[in-house]
């Protein structure tokens, strides 16, 4: 039976998560008002490619058209500095534009330069499309009422510009241009509500994933507390009541028939499964808020040793004499393992003895723990575990998975556990 586990947060982590929990309304805010002003700049900056693009195609026809001589020269010297300035702007658009989002004056001040196209080339010809990107970014940047504002200035300078031509065209013609930049500041205006609107479910997203973080940490702790109190408080308070209703019956003999030895045995064993407990406990709330390194085979020595005292069950303990410092939780989910396959040693496997060996390798730290007992019976699942209420064994997987260990169970000629522990 093999478990690997990938890990999980530990307490501070988790309760950094559970902190986090508490602000995660301003949290998804931020993050949506993010995601809409970049979302707003990546489609300014579109807006001005999109205008090199036209004035890139319309110019020659434009250069065609004009008329020979100081036409060409004025029609050129307008592409060129319409040219300039939008390149500019969409190069440098990170620095531009949020300028362009605060002062609208810096958008009147393009439209009336981007107005030399109309009057040195004429609203008639391909090059005056290219103010209908004028509404079209206002909308983006300044919602429905920048796109009628600029969709009016830009329509009033067509109309002008038409009535100063010689050749006055159709009505309906005349009022091509306009329109267009009527609809396009309303198309500008209706994406920047769809990013408005975007922004707000990524808000409400990001809420309810910190949310859902936040709940799935207080259940990990919930499970992982369970887990430490069943495998360490627990059994040792348990191992407490036993002594102290031996020693509450042996207080009980009559007085011929006390034994002041038995008894001083059974308080001293009393006295120490308290201070066990005692430790135990303070070692839950060192994890709890974290810690430096600890040598974990010192520690594994001391509860082996500590096992074979208060069991009469021989254990022996065999390691590098080098440390290996372990971080506190990965060094309380070993110990954790490493105590629970001693006490089903003791309490299922009916063994006469039991080996825990280590040995240090340049990136995992092996532990195993085999006792000569009867085993698990052939074909034994985590799922018949679970079913039969044998949840040490499946605390044992839990704690490897906690961590990242691969554990591995096997029951050839008693019961091997081994933990491979990463030590990067």
């Amino acid at each position: 039976m093999t478990t690997r586990g990938a890990g999980e947060p530990g307490a501070a982590g988790q309760a950094g998560q559970a902190g986090q929990a508490g602000d995660v309304g301003a949290v998804g805010q931020v993050v949506g008002e993010k995601l809409e002003i970049r979302a707003l700049q990546a489609m300014g900056r579109q807006v001005f490619g999109f205008r090199l693009a036209m004035i890139a195609v319309a110019t020659p026809a434009a250069l065609l058209n004009a008329t020979p001589g100081l036409g060409v020269r004025l029609v050129g010297s307008a592409v060129v500095v319409t040219f300039m300035i939008s390149y500019v702007l969409f190069r440098d658009w990170q620095r531009f534009g949020p300028l362009l989002l605060r002062h609208p004056t810096l958008l009147a001040a393009d439209t009336l330069f981007g107005s030399l196209l109309l009057i040195s080339a004429g609203p008639d010809t391909t090059l005056a499309y290219v103010s209908v990107c004028t509404p079209l970014l206002a909308g983006l940047l300044y919602s429905w009422r920048g796109a009628a504002v600029f969709a009016s200035l830009q329509s009033l300078i067509l109309l002008v510009v038409e009535e100063t031509l010689e050749h006055h065209s159709l009505p309906a013609e005349s009022l091509l241009l306009p329109g267009l930049c009527v609809i396009t500041g309303a198309m500008g205006s209706t994406l920047r509500n769809l990013m408005l609107r975007f922004g707000t479910a990524t808000e409400a997203l990001t809420e309810t994933r910190a949310r859902l973080a936040a709940t799935e940490a207080a259940s990990a702790e919930r499970a992982r507390l369970a887990r430490e109190m069943h495998d360490s408080v627990t059994k040792t308070l348990y191992g407490v009541a036993l002594v102290a209703d031996g020693l509450a019956q042996s207080a009980a003999a009559p007085p011929d028939r006390l034994d002041p030895a038995l008894i001083r045995q059974q308080a001293g064993l009393l006295a120490s499964a308290a201070r066990r407990a005692a430790a135990e406990s303070r070692d839950l709330l060192t994890d709890l808020r974290g810690g430096t390194e600890t040598d974990v085979l010192s520690q594994l020595e001391s509860l082996t040793t500590g096992f074979t005292a208060r069991t009469a069950l021989p254990a022996r303990y065999d390691g590098p004499a080098t440390p290996v410092p372990l971080p506190p939780p990965t060094a309380r989910q070993l110990l954790g393992i490493a105590a629970e396959a001693l006490e089903n040693a003791h309490r299922h496997a009916r063994a006469t003895r039991v080996d825990v060996r280590a040995a240090a390798t340049p990136t995992h730290l092996v532990v195993t723990i085999h006792d000569d007992g009867r085993g698990l019976p052939a074909g034994t699942s985590l799922e018949d575990l679970r079913r039969t209420g044998h949840f040490g064994l499946l605390g044992m997987t839990e704690r490897a998975a906690a961590v990242g260990a691969r554990i591995e169970l096997t029951t050839d000629k008693g019961t091997e556990v081994r933990v491979e522990v990463p030590l990067t």
